[in-house]
């Protein structure tokens, strides 16, 4: 449908220009065993491989809905939530695979620079549509371990 895909891919640049202003990474993590460093005695994994680096952008889910937790088997109260959140990429960007870690490299000028630091991951495949202006892949940030502290 010429007309459709003419009205699609102006809106493809629209987002892409307007939206698409921060620079993302997405890593697939190795499936290798770790080995064993022996100047430091730890195990190390192989490094992740860089799938797409790029114009992106992270949406929060707005919605008191998308935050969600269950406790874990044993555990009488929830020791982690889920924030569902939206990476999106061009539909240029290869598609995210489940489990794929996601970070922020740089934002644009003005933009929010507590995205860069934080990892999220992608909780399912990138979304592949047959009307599409943008790809679209959940995703939920990655919690760091609690740390003791002393009083």
């Amino acid at each position: 449908m010429p007309g459709l895909d003419d009205v699609l891919a102006q809106a493809a640049g629209l987002i892409n220009d307007l939206v698409l202003r921060d620079t993302v990474r997405i890593r697939r993590p190795s499936l290798g065993a770790p080995v064993l460093d022996p100047t430091t005695g730890q195990l190390t994994y192989p490094p992740s491989a860089t799938v797409y680096e790029g114009p992106g952008a992270l949406q929060a889910d707005s919605a008191q809905s998308g935050y969600n937790g269950w406790p874990s088997a044993g555990e009488p109260f929830v020791q982690e939530t889920k924030s569902m959140s939206r990476l999106m990429t061009p539909l240029s960007a290869p598609t995210a695979d489940q489990d794929d870690l996601v970070d922020v490299t740089a934002v644009h000028e003005g933009g929010d620079t507590a995205l860069i630091g934080p990892v999220w991951q992608a909780t399912d495949p990138g979304r592949a549509n047959t009307l599409g202006a943008v790809r679209v892949t959940p995703i939920d940030r990655k919690q760091e371990a609690r740390r003791g502290g002393t009083a």
